[in-house]
């Protein structure tokens, strides 16, 4: 059992017995880019943090995924050229300046959350140390604060310039429930997933892509500008989310149609969260599966930020009549297209999209099947 492990691992490189805590890692089902609403979930793929209090001001970690130790003090806080050290030091430091005392620490860091492909492992990283160290030293912090304290610390302490969503979905994640998230001002629903013998799908195939941080801040820049285009003709509008397609078409589209496309895009993916939250209200999973198709769509041909493989992939996708919905997904899980299957099929779904990709690339897929599950908690 995990929990075992990580007592006796923890045992033989720190002689203590630790508090343990497990945060999740976390799928967008729907909503990309838009800085707007939402739809995130929190999943059965999780990061284990062990902490246990030292007598001096000393910080001791261990990774077990990469075989690391760290040590160094908390009056001296450092940036390392290691991520994992940096997640951690960074809620160390975020603590500290938020006005909270704590001390030395041990801690070992253990999970399945995978670093490379960047399934929000740095939120799940973070919100666990943080849980770790607000149960270790008996500290009172709000869940939101977490979240904050969490994206603060990949902010500023790391180096990282992404939203809260990730961080957000690891502290008030649901087992069994999306949640409709409105970033603009953090207001949230959960919205029950009822999957009636369908499972979520993740594909991944384990792109490197050295142009796509470029092309997701092009399309943003084009955002803003589309924006300013709309702001200084309509002052009450704060963002695209405040926007609608008659107000692009006015005052956007005459002056840039690349500018055009990729506010259309932010435009109608906030419409579509909330067309999509309709959806599991209701129980209508296979409209939900349309709009997910209706979103990649979007991110190809307007925010042009998919590539050959994904699309060729929901194409594909397209054809099964035992899949609801399919779409790339966007920052969170490179490379990887998230399916809705007939649970019955899924040792056939994934047979058939790995051969048929394998023939058409020379690829390999990896395969996921994950569950929705609860927030970061302390388990031990």
């Amino acid at each position: 059992m995990i929990i075992e492990s990580i007592k006796s691992a923890f045992k033989k490189h720190f002689n203590r017995v630790p508090i343990i805590v497990r945060s999740p890692g976390k799928i967008n089902l729907i909503g990309e880019y838009t800085d707007g609403y939402v739809l995130p979930a929190a999943i059965d793929i999780v990061t284990y943090v062990a902490v246990s209090r030292r007598s001096d001001d000393d910080i001791h970690l261990y990774s077990e995924s990469y075989s690391e130790a760290f040590q160094g003090k908390l009056s001296d806080l450092n940036k390392t050229e290691k991520d994992w050290i940096n997640y951690i030091l960074g809620i160390a430091d975020q603590l500290q300046k938020w006005g909270y005392h704590i001390g030395g620490f041990n801690l070992y860091i253990d999970g399945d959350v995978p670093f490379d492909d960047e399934l929000s492992s740095s939120a799940a990283v973070e919100c666990a140390t943080a849980y770790a160290l607000i149960e270790l030293f008996s500290l009172s912090v709000p869940k939101l604060d977490v979240a904050k304290i969490a994206q603060m610390a990949e902010k500023g302490f790391k180096g990282g310039n992404g939203s809260i969503i990730d961080q957000f979905t690891s502290v008030f994640g649901k087992k069994g429930n999306a949640i409709l998230l409105d970033c603009k001002n953090l207001c949230h629903e959960h919205i029950p997933l009822k999957l009636d013998g369908y499972q979520l799908v993740l594909l991944n195939a384990n792109l490197e892509d050295s142009t796509s941080t470029i092309r997701l801040d092009r399309a943003k820049e084009q955002c803003e500008q589309g924006l300013l285009w709309i702001k200084s003709n309509v002052t009450q509008v704060v963002s695209l989310q405040d926007t609608s397609l008659k107000m692009l078409d006015k005052y956007v589209k005459g002056k840039d149609v690349e500018i055009y496309k990729k506010c259309k895009f932010i435009v109608e993916e906030n419409q579509r969260v909330l067309l999509a939250a309709e959806h599991l209200k209701n129980a209508n999973l296979k409209g939900f599966g349309q709009v997910m198709f209706q979103t990649h769509d979007g991110l190809s041909e307007l925010y042009q930020v998919s590539c050959n493989e994904l699309d060729f992939l929901v194409n594909t996708v397209k054809k099964i009549p035992y899949v609801l919905g399919a779409r790339m997904m966007g920052e969170g899980f490179d490379g990887c297209i998230l399916n809705i299957v007939k649970e019955e099929r899924i040792d056939d779904f994934i047979e058939e999209l790995t051969q048929v990709f394998e023939d058409e690339f020379s690829k390999k897929l990896d395969a996921y099947v994950v569950e929705i599950e609860n927030g970061t908690a302390l388990i031990l």
